[in-house]
């Protein structure tokens, strides 16, 4: 393991591919060929010497400090032990009421010793836990030796209110504009009693900036429809101060429906609840006596007429005549009184619930600044980032306009590209019209841009001038994986997709965040996967999956599912993107192990698999003109935007009828976990089988590769497509007899597969022993695919690998998907057992790689591995949480088992050698550090 590596796993312990999961159970189950080879012995049991440290990293909700818990706590934890091979074999969790005066401060619930291994997503199962009421909680564990754990550190959390409980009314300013900026203040004076305790609840559509005092507490995207509406809480408590004036404002921005936000109606909904040390409670909430004013924005015309955002302009003099109007003591005697739609629930907006994701942000600043001949000045953000430009202007003069506009390459001359093709049709645009002396401007709403340009700008400027305000969902940074590896250009690789995924995870999971900005289903599938292996985050992906699982209760009682959701035309499908459903969900329940999210969610996954049912045709068996999608769109996407030859003439597709077994198969998968009556997860599998039979018996050719479909006459189609062809192989399809024929074919066509679906092609690739291929498609800078992205100059995964010559998206997550193959197959971590109890780790064979190193975050803590070829054969450092059990697969050299170590006092906890496989040495390993070492 690297110094680099060990830091990572050491400063992580200090701190406190998973849809092949049939295959890699079914390997499991192979045969291994006992050896007895010297040195190997079955392992005794470890020796436990010591007790469990407390355990670290609690979570509600894998969240660290939730204030909006609504139902059940789901908790969360580390067990920690200094000793090798631990598991975890009981645990204890109290729940304490937090509060002020007599009384404020009791335990509510204590589970006693539970006898579990469960770590993750452990529901609390006490007395009702009253809204809005402060938490904290605690945890111990056993060992398998039935020692205990000090207690944990008490972590806190708040429940979420419910509807019944704002007693506050919406508001909005009376206004016509479609692009509505809304200033709405309050101010009152804090009781005389020390504060102990303040929240401030805010719920707004579409977008709002909330502060105390001038201090900016929260801010927050609601883009959601008024009957499925979210809020978010904050922590004020240090913002008020006893017996002193005080003041709330709200900046609140709605812009009508676009892609990925409903229209809606404007509306600010706010409650305030401050607790006192004398046990007394002061709430204010927005009501007819707060006040509004217009924002200082301009009104223009649309970026678009996808995303539909508005071009952004602020009239600098407003702004200065506005200052300090979130501040107590502002003259607000010109503003005026809201219209109040009503008391909570009121008109359209019917229901609120905890939004439960949270963004990020910080500040960059350019690498690069450049003065042009012509005055202009433009700032070089070095990749491409979800932002709003920010700039300092240190000698304005009133009523000067300053025009600026951000984008995505860089012109001959030097100047940013304006033009259509290069920024997905998009004016990226800005306007500031300054006041005098010093001031900033700072646009409201991201984009997705590389370069700044401000034309013009009547001073010097440079690079402290000059930021960008990046944001992204609520990732924690303890949880990136790292990767690096003998080869430069699969590391830029690795790190292009980690960094996309993120950037393409904000209030939603999105397709670009420049032209749409819309959570579409597919994109959404891709992202999350890579967002979950690069980040390890879970929150947004658990939200994602119920948020389409609720566009089917809305729109299709046939059981497919919105394209995109939510959105603002309305019902509208793509029939593979709802096919991927059911998979998606299983393969979040693998990395979390959150049942709960699996129990409300299935009922959605099982009218999937009904509405694949009703389709296949009892002639040929195949799922034939599925319903849903339009134009090209019709019976399926495939692949998109380039198709690479997809014969689209089949009305019975392969692409569609593979997407279709699998999500039978894992809609059963779902229904055995959940407990369900045997007989409906067997007549799942029993329709994905013989589905999968139709599949070979009709979609092949007689050399065994497979077709694009069948037409409407019941001919076969004469296109083979690598699309085809890597489904059969990835998703478990292909008969074992057939798999080198395919990777033969696969592998003669390079990569003609988009970015939303190549990473299936890897998938079938590895499954076929071809991890050399897995490299080349990863590497290869001449050829389409990731390498070429970075040797173009692209900073982001793209839409389609010709996206700079056909004027696609330079900002498109769904290519990071990959990261999942990259990890799986060349670091050789898969995850095998629900919320990553056990693992398997299995270095590539035959490929130029000569070493890779990496850490991994799993619901059960972080993984370390890291393996390099030597003269004498592979050698494989491996380190594994408590409470995990490992399967290392070591390549043999010469047929020479290797030589194993365990970490631990006096060799405790030795990997237990299980035999030989498939010409590897098979051993199960525990937690702690192991190495195995070619035998010389």
């Amino acid at each position: 393991m690297s110094k680099a590596t060990w830091r990572v796993l050491r400063r992580r312990e200090a701190g406190g591919g998973l849809r092949r999961i049939g295959v890699l159970l079914a390997a499991a189950l192979l045969p291994v060929v006992s050896t007895a080879a010297p040195g190997h012995a079955a392992a005794a049991e470890p020796r436990g010497g010591h007790a469990p440290l407390a355990p670290a990293d609690l979570t509600v909700g894998d969240r660290a400090r939730p204030l909006d818990v609504e139902g059940a706590p789901l908790f969360g934890w580390r067990p920690r032990d200094v000793d090798p091979g631990e598991r975890q074999t009981a645990y204890q969790i109290r729940v304490a009421r937090t509060g002020a005066g007599p009384g404020g401060s009791r335990q509510v619930w204590d589970s006693g010793k539970v006898v579990s291994a469960r770590q993750a997503y452990v529901a609390y199962d006490g007395p009702e836990l009253p809204g809005g009421t402060g938490y904290t909680w605690t945890v111990r564990t056993w060992d398998r030796t039935g020692a205990a754990s000090p207690w944990a550190a008490r972590a806190a959390f708040d429940t979420g209110i419910s509807d019944a409980t704002w007693q506050a009314s919406w508001i909005r300013r009376t206004t016509d504009d479609k692009d509505d900026y809304t200033l709405a203040r309050k101010e009152f004076t804090v009781g005389a009693s020390p504060v102990v305790r303040a929240r401030l609840y805010v719920a707004a559509s579409q977008q709002y900036r909330a502060y105390v005092n001038g201090r900016l507490v929260d801010r927050g995207a609601a883009y959601a429809y008024p009957d499925e509406g979210y809020y978010q809480a904050s922590d004020v408590t240090r913002d008020l101060k006893a017996g002193r004036p005080a003041a709330i404002g709200v900046l609140a921005h709605w812009y009508g429906p676009g892609q990925g936000r409903p229209a809606g109606e404007p509306g600010l909904l706010a409650r305030l609840v401050v607790e006192h040390a004398d046990g007394s409670r002061q709430v204010v909430v927005s009501d007819g006596s707060w006040r509004v004013a217009r924002g200082p924005w301009l009104s223009l015309p649309y970026r678009n007429d996808d995303g539909r955002d508005y071009i952004e302009g602020v009239d600098g003099r407003t702004v200065q005549r506005q200052r300090g109007w979130d501040r107590p003591g502002f003259d607000a005697s010109s503003w005026q009184s809201p219209q109040v739609v009503g008391v909570h629930p009121a008109g359209v907006f019917s229901h609120l619930r905890s939004q439960q994701t949270r963004l990020a942000y910080r500040t960059v600043r350019p690498v690069t600044v450049t003065r042009l001949d012509s005055g202009a000045v433009v700032a070089d953000f070095g990749t491409i980032i979800p932002a709003v430009p920010q700039v300092r202007f240190a000698r304005g003069v009133s009523g000067r306009t300053i025009d600026m506009r951000a984008g995505y390459v860089r012109n001959a001359d030097g100047t940013v590209s304006d033009s259509a093709h290069d920024n997905q049709k998009t004016d990226l645009s800005y306007q500031y019209i300054q006041h005098d002396g010093a001031q900033t401007f700072q646009a409201y709403t991201y984009e997705g841009f590389r370069y700044l340009q401000i034309d013009d700008p009547g001073e010097p400027l440079s690079a402290s001038s000059i930021a960008a305000v990046v944001q992204h969902t609520d990732a924690d940074p303890a949880r990136a994986a790292t990767f690096r590896s003998s080869d430069p250009t699969l590391d830029a690789v690795a790190e292009l997709m980690r960094r996309s995924a993120l950037y393409d995870s904000q209030e939603q999971f999105l397709d670009t965040p420049t032209r749409e900005k819309g959570q579409f289903l597919g994109d959404s599938v891709d992202v999350s996967r890579a967002l979950m292996a690069g980040s390890g985050d879970r929150a947004l992906t658990a939200r994602a999956i119920r948020e389409f699982a609720e566009s089917q209760a809305r729109y299709w009682p046939d059981g497919r599912m919105n394209a995109v959701y939510p959105n603002g035309d309305g019902k509208r499908d793509i029939p593979d993107y709802t096919e991927m459903f059911p998979g998606w969900v299983w393969e979040y329940y693998l990395n979390s192990g959150d049942r709960a999210t699996l129990a409300a969610t299935y009922p959605a996954s099982a009218a999937v698999a009904d509405y694949i049912r009703r389709y296949i045709d009892p002639a040929t068996g195949l799922v034939t003109k599925l319903a849903g999608g339009s134009g090209a769109y019709q019976y399926g996407i495939i692949d998109w935007p380039n198709r690479y030859g997809y014969d689209t003439d089949t009305t019975a597709r392969t692409t569609v009828n593979i997407l279709a077994v699998d999500a039978l198969r894992r809609t059963a998968d779902q229904a055995a976990a959940l407990g369900r009556p045997k007989a409906e997860a067997a007549a799942l599998r029993a329709d994905a089988a013989k589905l999968a039979e139709a599949v070979n018996d009709r979609l092949r050719r007689p050399d065994g590769i497979y077709t694009d479909g069948l037409k409407a006459d019941g001919t076969q189609s004469t296109h083979a497509s690598q699309i085809a062809n890597a489904y059969a192989v990835a998703f478990g399809i292909a008969p074992e007899a057939s798999v080198d024929t395919i990777a033969d074919h696969l592998v003669s066509l390079k990569l003609q597969m988009g970015p939303m679906t190549a990473n299936w092609l890897l998938t079938a690739l590895h499954r076929a022993g071809r991890d050399d291929q897995v490299l080349a498609r990863f590497t290869d800078r001449t050829s389409l695919g990731w390498a070429n992205i970075l040797a173009r100059g692209g900073t982001f995964t793209w839409e389609s690998w010709e996206a700079p010559d056909d004027g696609q998206s330079l900002s498109h997550g769904w290519g990071a998907t990959a990261l999942v193959d990259l990890q799986q197959d060349l670091l050789g971590l898969n995850v095998t057992g629900t919320a990553a109890t056990t693992l398997r780790i299995r270095p590539p064979r035959d490929t130029e790689l000569s070493h890779a190193e990496g850490t991994v975050w799993t619901q059960a803590g972080t993984v370390g591995v890291r393996w390099n070829t030597t003269a004498h054969g592979t050698q494989v450092k491996v380190d594994i949480p408590v409470n995990v059990t490992a399967e290392v697969e070591v390549p043999l050299a010469d047929g020479r088992v290797p030589k194993a170590g365990g970490a631990g006092p006096d060799g405790a906890s030795a990997p237990r050698f299980e035999g030989v496989r498939n010409g590897r040495a098979i051993y199960t390993v525990g937690s702690g550090h192991s190495t195995f070492t070619p035998a010389v």
